[in-house]
């Protein structure tokens, strides 16, 4: 099977998007140089990368070590929660914290 590094870069882009995170905050937290990471988001000069650029970069995104190895495979990662249903489960957790603390200096007062 053919390396599909067209879907790797979907990912990364996606994934940047999603976490609101610039390519240099990406390139800092994984230790990858921005021309790599520019090579890798846009497709261009596609070879052969070391395993550990791949799980330094998926680490960096908040993914599994393996998550852009198995991208890059066609292989579909595992099941991950969704980030947009674990913001909205935690404004559900808050607000309810919320209405609880306002019930407890309700009793207070």
């Amino acid at each position: 099977m053919s390396k599909d590094w067209d879907a790797v870069a979907t990912a990364i882009n996606t994934r940047l998007a999603e976490l609101d995170l610039t390519q240099r905050e990406l390139s800092e937290r994984s230790g990858v140089s921005t021309a790599t990471l520019r090579q890798l988001q846009n497709n261009y000069e596609p070879r052969r990368r070391s395993p550990r650029l791949l799980a330094a970069i998926s680490e960096a995104l908040r993914w599994p070590s393996g998550h852009l190895a198995q991208v890059l495979e066609g292989d579909a990662p595992e099941d991950e929660p969704d980030l947009q249903e674990d913001v909205a489960r935690l404004r559900e957790e808050v607000a309810e914290l919320r209405e609880r603390l306002v019930a407890l200096e309700e009793k207070q007062a």
